[in-house]
């Protein structure tokens, strides 16, 4: 194609902006949802230093030395040591021990026990009618409160504390599920199934089953979270775990009477829980973000 004599054609302009390259991989992942990379960083830091402390230049954390009690924070005691002349850093290094357990543990069982009873009360009428009414009754009560009862019916320790708290947790559980069951039931691939006469089995684990996944792990994190608070709580009071077990709140417990003059007792033991449930929350938050397509952040 020959040009008309006169007629100039202007160039293309240079890019001022070169291609954006989507980040992919790992990195690219965490780097889209740092609220995923902060919170697993910091949650791994502590499986870290509960798996690990007999080795992080801790001592027994059981062993007593009245002379060297209430010792300031110093090079032979980082943490300080408690009334008892306990190092309050080995205690507090193993207390991650009990409080991880019990989070993991309590989140792990409530959230399989109330994805079964929340199948079941989404897909069978009659059991729905029974079973939420008294997941509500259940749910009236504070879990504290719940968890408290419980513990007094029986003696303590870190599977009876478990075990109470994820009572406490159930309901919770069992209606989110309940909830998203009853949402999918009515979606038209489910109503298919049921019109070509699938067996409701099959449609549950086929259907139902993988998308109550996503929510249920979201909601699984939050429950872990408010389990290790409830542990401490528990401990607090006196009504979770033994005294003779380390744990972080049997540790401000212990150091609520020298609050004043001592605060390093309690100061050190709540701020690795207030870091733990920091961290299980940002780890649920960015969970929520990447799995909910609502919230996903495209590039």
């Amino acid at each position: 194609m020959s040009i008309p004599p006169g007629l100039a054609i202007a160039k293309l302009p240079p890019d001022i902006l070169s291609d954006v390259k989507p980040r992919r991989g790992i990195w690219g992942f965490l780097g889209r949802y740092p609220a995923i990379a902060i919170g697993g960083s910091l949650l791994f830091l502590m499986i870290f230093v509960a798996v690990f402390a007999p080795f992080l230049w801790t001592k027994d954390p059981t062993a007593l030395a009245p002379a060297l009690r209430t010792r300031e924070p110093s090079a032979e005691f980082w943490f300080g040591s408690d009334m008892l002349g306990r190092d309050v850093y080995s205690r507090v290094l193993y207390g991650a021990r009990v409080s991880l357990i019990v989070g993991f543990a309590v989140a792990f069982f409530a959230s399989l026990i109330g994805l079964i009873i929340g199948l079941l009360s989404g897909f069978n009428r009659i059991a729905d009618s029974i079973i939420m009414r008294v997941m509500d009754g259940m749910m009236s009560i504070p879990p504290i409160l719940l968890a408290i009862a419980l513990m007094a019916l029986t003696r303590g320790s870190v599977q009876n504390v478990i075990l109470a708290i994820t009572v406490a947790e159930i309901p919770r559980v069992s209606r989110l599920v309940r909830g998203v069951v009853l949402s999918l039931r009515e979606q038209p691939y489910v109503e298919a199934a049921v019109a070509s006469g699938t067996r409701t089995w099959k449609i549950i684990f086929k259907h139902i089953l993988p998308n109550t996944l996503a929510p249920l792990t979201v909601q699984a994190t939050y429950i872990c979270a408010a389990a290790m608070i409830t542990e401490a709580i528990l401990s607090f009071i006196g009504a979770g775990t033994p005294p003779i077990i380390p744990s972080w709140g049997n540790i401000m417990a212990e150091g609520r009477a020298l609050w004043q003059v001592k605060p390093y007792i309690v100061f050190f033991p709540a701020v690795f829980l207030s870091i733990t449930v920091l961290a299980v929350n940002l780890l649920g938050d960015g969970l929520r973000d990447a799995i909910d397509p609502r919230l996903a952040k495209r590039i």
